[in-house]
């Protein structure tokens, strides 16, 4: 039997740990018999003093064995976002990969720190549940292609009640905790093949280029040593993804997208993720056809005909496919003005992302309620040309002055200047 305290206090001087005492802090930390206190150390002490390769993926097993795990007949294959502001890709890209062919166990996330969760987004939809069982998460996979669910209780436990306590200890950034709380679910749900979108820049939890390569080779490493086909794609994170922010206005922005309106920063990413998934799990002979089923599967209507079955498979009101404004939208807009004419060389989009929490459309601490009909409109990126008091963008809220104080916030988090600047390259590396 292990002492908790002699594991942390090993863990914080750097040491190796082992196989049997990882086992101990996350198997004794799901059971109850180590007390949310002393595994926040653990955790903090991870953190400062990380993990070895060994060492991350004993984790990641730990939080496989904490539950069961699924098998798929199919050829399963799925994608993960490392988290960005207004990243609502995981919504139009299920429903085009299915359409293309493709079988998607995607066990969602919520809001950690700035960014928003999928799961919150999609439960913004009226009546639509995310809490499924096992069979009916098989049944809306084998009807619809895909389904989009919050873990079971029976899966990957440790990693639920870790991933919680990891937003409110500080220790959301760590690399072999990001790992093993990504790979572990997406191992666990049955995916033979996965690409990871690992976002970089100011809205992302990874800042720079090279520390995003030190993680997507960590997961690369250990989704590969359980026997999955493993690609990234690391995309810029230095605008909010899209025009909206917010959990219904991104539901909304993800259904314009998929019955034709452009959003080319959303397409370019879905489409980059989509081209990869289709290769990993062999739809497409090459990145050319690929494209062109992608294309096909979204002029089609048959990409916003997956998604209508789907919300329908999970009880959603079906009609929001066709009809997005039957979100919740809030009833005040205030206008997001330019402090000044320039170019815009910078956004603070985890700024922008925190400024929101602050309208309940993220969450500051794990019992909060969100208000789903909050969030922005916000069209500025970077490299535009603006002017002194030009509209950016609304903030939408349920209160002026709150809404007021929000919207002046997004507008501070611009850099603007007076020479021009470039536009930013979406898509960083494929790898």
């Amino acid at each position: 039997m292990y002492n908790p305290v002699e594991i942390i206090i090993k863990k914080r001087a750097g040491q190796e740990l082992s196989e049997s005492e990882i086992n101990f802090m996350v198997g004794g930390y799901v059971q109850g018999k180590i007390p949310d206190y002393q595994m926040s150390s653990f955790l903090m002490a991870i953190f400062f003093r990380g993990m070895n390769d060994a060492e991350t993926f004993l984790l990641t097993k730990s939080y496989i064995d904490s539950g069961k795990k699924l098998e798929f007949a199919e050829n399963t294959v799925d994608k993960h976002s490392t988290g960005g502001v207004g990243d609502k890709v995981s919504i139009v890209l299920a429903p085009i990969v299915a359409a293309c062919g493709g079988k998607i166990p995607m066990l969602g996330g919520r809001g950690l720190g700035h960014t928003g969760g999928t799961l919150d987004k999609l439960e913004s939809i009226p009546n639509l549940r995310t809490d499924l069982d096992e069979a009916q998460f098989r049944k809306t996979i084998a009807a619809c292609g895909f389904s989009i669910a919050s873990q079971t209780q029976d899966m990957v436990p440790a990693d639920k009640k870790i991933y919680a306590l990891r937003d409110v200890s500080g220790t959301v950034e760590s690399l072999p905790l990001i790992t093993a709380s990504i790979m572990s679910k997406k191992i666990a749900e049955g995916a033979k093949n996965l690409v990871i979108d690992l976002k970089v820049g100011s809205g992302a939890f990874m800042k720079n280029i090279e520390d995003a390569r030190k993680l997507g080779r960590n997961l690369k490493k250990v989704g590969e040593t359980f026997g999955q086909k493993v690609k990234i794609v690391y995309t810029d994170m230095n605008n909010p993804i899209g025009t909206h922010i917010g959990n219904g206005l991104e539901i909304k922005e993800c259904v314009e997208y998929l019955q034709g309106a452009s959003y080319p920063d959303l397409h370019e990413i879905t489409k980059t993720l989509a081209t990869q998934m289709l290769l990993l799990c062999d739809l497409a002979k090459d990145e050319h056809d690929a494209q062109q089923k992608i294309q096909k599967a979204i002029k089609s209507g048959k990409a916003l005909e997956h998604l209508r079955q789907f919300i329908k498979l999970q009880n959603g009101n079906e009609k929001v496919a066709d009809e997005p404004n039957l979100l919740p939208q809030a009833k005040i807009q205030v206008p997001i003005l330019a402090t000044k004419s320039g170019y815009i060389h910078a956004i603070d989009s985890q700024a922008i992302g925190y400024a929101l929490i602050e309208l309940k459309a993220g969450r500051q601490k794990l019992t909060d309620l969100l208000d789903y009909g909050t969030g922005a409109k916000f069209t500025a990126k970077i490299g535009d040309e603006v002017s002194k008091n030009q509209e950016l963008g609304a903030v939408y809220c349920q209160n002026q002055n709150d809404g007021k104080i929000v919207a002046e916030k997004i507008a501070k988090s611009l850099q603007i200047q007076t020479d021009k600047t470039a536009k930013r390259q979406l898509i960083l590396a494929v790898e």
